[in-house]
């Protein structure tokens, strides 16, 4: 539990006999009492800033497809962003987009390792312990980044539904990216879109795939293609199809 009695993480069917491990980072947009509203009005605190829309329902999606353990964040990446290593600049968001965050500004050292200590480790932490329960019990275990990025960015659209990024070993984000593209060969996937590793996005990735030799990938889905039921059920079941396939792929190669 953190300061507000909330916990900072869920875990939910832990136990899933899937090979696919889901997590979301940026699952919600909660911010604990004690910060009030950051300075931020509705609108904004609902926005893309402050969390990534539709990639919980997603995620929650593909867990029940798929029967997939999920661990997913409860806490605003504005409060603290479970993508970004500790000594991160973004890691506290102060400017996020447009949006000035002033209430993150001049933060004292012990209000920045209490949010570490409170959000960003018991979520890192719960991942470790599920991908370590199925190393330990020889589960094959492929993990899953699951977020979502906005239209238009910074006035600047952003033409493709979805984008995949890689950590080191790109071979499972290929095998996806062939099944997306065999699926749907007029779909415009990005191929590390609309942000890849450089830009420092990929620490979850990285930090219990790479790390562990885990086939792993981060998907990234327009908010637009999930806004409504129907948009995130059919985003789950084609995403079911191809991680199969992407999985059948690299098995026999």
């Amino acid at each position: 539990m953190d300061a507000a009695g909330e916990p900072a993480v869920i875990v939910s069917n832990r136990e899933g006999i899937s090979p696919f491990v889901l997590v979301c980072d940026h699952a919600s947009n909660r911010i604990p009492p004690q910060y009030g509203d950051l300075g931020l009005t509705d609108a904004e605190r609902a926005s893309h800033i402050a969390w990534d829309p539709g990639a919980l329902p997603l995620s929650q999606a593909l867990r029940d497809l798929l029967d997939a353990p999920l661990v997913e964040s409860t806490v605003s990446r504005l409060i603290i962003d479970a993508n970004r290593d500790h000594d991160a600049p973004d890691l506290i968001w102060t400017l996020s987009e447009a949006t000035r965050i002033a209430a993150n500004e001049n933060l004292s050292a012990s209000e920045r390792q209490f949010r570490i200590a409170n959000y960003h480790q018991p979520y890192h932490a719960a991942i470790d312990a599920v991908l370590t329960e199925r190393q330990q019990a020889g589960r094959e275990t492929i993990l899953v980044c699951v977020h979502s990025f906005t239209p238009v960015y910074l006035g600047k659209a952003r033409p493709w539904p979805i984008g995949l990024i890689h950590g080191t070993d790109q071979r499972f984000t290929r095998a996806l990216f062939e099944a997306l593209k065999g699926e749907a060969p007029e779909m415009n996937v990005g191929w590390n879109e609309p942000y890849a590793a450089l830009n420092g996005v990929t620490l979850t990735l990285e930090k219990h795939g790479d790390i562990r030799g885990l086939d792993a990938t981060m998907i990234e889905l327009r908010n637009d293609e999930i806004q409504t039921p129907d948009g995130v059920a059919q985003w789950a079941e084609r995403l079911g199809r191809c991680l199969a396939r992407a999985r059948q792929a690299l098995r026999q190669g």
